[in-house]
């Protein structure tokens, strides 16, 4: 099994460069985990303290359940990835199964900055993205998808996404093997990855 990890800030394009090789690989033998996944279970609190919760921060995120469920994955096992609802900040309870495949790609802004999950990926990439373009795509996701208003997205921008990014993700791009520039440039790195998937699984 060959093991990507593809980190990046938020809005810098991760699900693009995600589609951009699957595009490429047969359904089959590639499978998906996403870091958002594995926010903490927090069932515990109210619905107004999870809303304060910091989801930037690496302590926000079950990395034990995640490093535990890559290794499965690795051992030829089937895992049920938990469901998490960005709508009751909470998991719902729901859970999917995820079978083991040739390629697995986890995605998320923070999957860098663990060590022992670090240590699963046989290719670690950073999606870069000028922070201007990651603020509205973030907008733009945020309103549309997860009913949030302007100024909420922006106030969270501001206070948490920002020092965040600066303090736990950008630092991580020195983990990377490869980092992709997420605009029109970005071909040529995307062929470097897909050669060295075709050159795995083939």
């Amino acid at each position: 099994m060959l093991v990507i990890g593809i980190a990046g800030g938020t809005g810098s394009g991760k699900t693009t460069v995600v589609h951009q090789l699957m595009n490429e690989l047969p359904l089959t033998e590639v499978g998906i985990i996403s870091q958002d996944s594995y926010y903490k279970e927090t069932s515990n609190l109210s619905y107004d303290e999870r809303t304060k919760i910091n989801f930037d921060h690496p302590r926000s995120i079950d990395f034990e359940l995640l490093t535990q469920h890559l290794k499965e994955l690795k051992e030829g096992k089937n895992i049920e990835q938990p469901v998490y609802s960005f709508v009751t900040h909470n998991r719902t309870g729901d859970t999917i199964v995820t079978h083991p495949r040739k390629v697995m790609i986890v995605e998320g802004i923070l999957i860098l900055s663990n060590p022992e999950l670090r240590e699963l990926f046989d290719i670690k990439i950073f999606v870069h993205a000028d922070s201007d373009e990651r603020l509205i795509r973030r907008l733009r996701r945020d309103i549309a998808e997860r009913g949030r208003d302007m100024d909420e997205v922006l106030n969270r921008y501001q206070t948490t996404l920002k020092p965040m990014h600066e303090q736990f993700i950008e630092p991580t791009k020195a983990f990377a093997d490869i980092i992709i520039p997420h605009d029109r440039y970005n071909t040529v790195a995307i062929d470097v990855v897909r050669a060295v998937i075709n050159q795995r699984i083939l």
